[in-house]
């Protein structure tokens, strides 16, 4: 009720404020939200495009707003960027414009035909065209690697190979040195969702409360013991790494970049840990898409061409660490700090026990409430000890009817369902 409520109040106030003739092109996004990254949008990516009035949105928010608009009939919004599980519901009910004439032009700009295949979101006609690409990585102070177990590859650890790595550093400064995004707008959810539940567990919905992910949970809380406290209150590791707070840190990579661009040479950039599974990775892909009945389609298509162009991929990758999604060349001058995330992303995938873990898909406005089962999860199991199957069977029960109510099918790398995604 209270959300039908939200959409009811949305749209009368889309109706209220829509104007015939709008002065500038509105983008909405869900990315590049923090205040550095959208000035960057503003006034160097999107520079000599026109007049452009970029929208910065949190997801829910935004799943909100498109619905809104769409029941309303009015539409302020010509171009929209957001991650592909959140363009996926606006595919689904058939609010997307196509952009096959776009995606020919790119698919000849050297853009790999399998990330244009993805902006088709399963239907026929291109749904999105693919704006830039991210995952997340691990950091560490140099100093740290004198640390490491012996016979330890930086490149290519295990979850035993970090906890023993964490142990040898907390006996030697006499403080817990890892540290995770766990604050209220850190990305640790995605950790859980991408990396450990696919490591431990080969699945993120379908094996949610079983034995492997129980098991997993058991090696989270080992090594949690040399995990600083201080991590329930980041939100960015680029700032206590940058500090001398931690050595060693899990994030998303443009929410690790100004540290490391800061100081290259102090630091190494590699994969997470693998676990019995594999190395689960979450590959993060943003795309472009024009909603159907944008008041400035054009201006959209303007600004997808200039966003799309081999400088402006370049300057994306160097100004906020996320990466382009054109087959280019990075240059030699490029940004010492970038050019070291964009190893470990090129290690990342090309680790022979990758496992992926597609973003989640199908859920609509509930992802939050997704990412809270897992975070949930986390502050009950790890934070206040509680035991781990009563935990996962409450949080599994929970999961079960949000996959119900939201009728999302199972992604990668859980199997395929018909119908909404079993918690088994």
């Amino acid at each position: 009720m209270k959300h039908i409520m939200s959409l009811g109040i949305l749209a009368s106030t889309v109706l209220a404020f829509a104007s015939p003739v709008l002065a500038q092109t509105v983008f909405v996004s869900t990315q590049l939200r923090p205040i550095e990254e959208a000035t960057v949008v503003r006034e160097e990516l999107l520079k000599d495009v026109g007049s452009v009035d970029y929208v910065v949105e949190e997801p829910p928010q935004f799943a909100v707003r498109m619905e809104a608009e769409r029941q309303a009939g009015k539409h302020t919004v010509s171009l929209v960027g957001a991650l592909h599980g959140e363009l996926s519901p606006l595919a689904d009910k058939d609010t997307l414009e196509p952009l096959d004439d776009l995606a020919k032009k790119l698919a000849a700009s050297g853009m790999p035909q399998s990330l244009l295949d993805l902006g088709k979101l399963g239907k026929s006609t291109q749904q999105y065209i693919p704006w830039m690409q991210a995952t997340y990585v691990m950091a560490a102070k140099k100093e740290a690697l004198q640390y490491l177990p012996a016979g330890a590859d930086v490149k290519a650890l295990n979850y035993d190979q970090l906890i023993e790595w964490g142990k040898n550093m907390q006996d030697a400064t006499g403080q817990p040195q890892i540290g995770f995004p766990a604050g209220p707008k850190g990305l640790m959810a995605r950790y859980f969702q991408g990396y450990f539940y696919p490591s431990f567990t080969g699945g993120v919905v379908r094996t949610f409360q079983s034995a492997d992910a129980a098991a997993g949970w058991e090696k989270l809380k080992a090594l949690w013991a040399y995990v600083t406290p201080n991590s329930t209150s980041y939100d960015f590791m680029q700032e206590p790494l940058a500090a001398g707070e931690v050595m060693v840190a899990w994030d998303h990579i443009a929410r690790l970049k100004n540290a490391i661009s800061a100081a290259p040479d102090d630091y190494v950039v590699f994969p997470a840990p693998a676990g019995p599974k594999g190395r689960g990775y979450m590959p993060v892909v943003a795309g472009l898409a024009i909603p159907k009945g944008a008041p400035d389609k054009a201006g959209a298509e303007k600004i997808i061409e200039h966003l799309s162009m081999p400088d402006t991929q370049l300057l994306t990758a160097s100004k906020v660490g996320f990466f382009p999604t054109l087959n280019v060349k990075l240059p030699p001058d490029l940004d010492a700090g970038v050019a070291l995330l964009a190893g470990a992303v090129t290690a990342t995938q090309a680790s022979k026990d990758a496992v992926i873990s597609l973003f989640p898909v199908g859920l609509g406005d509930k992802g939050g409430e997704f990412n809270k089962v897992y975070m949930d999860s986390f502050q009950r199991i790890v934070l206040q000890n509680e035991p781990i199957a009563d935990v996962l069977k409450a949080q599994g029960a929970t999961m079960a009817k949000l996959m119900a109510d939201t009728k999302a099918a199972c992604w990668a790398p859980d199997a395929k369902s018909d119908g909404p995604c079993p918690v088994e």
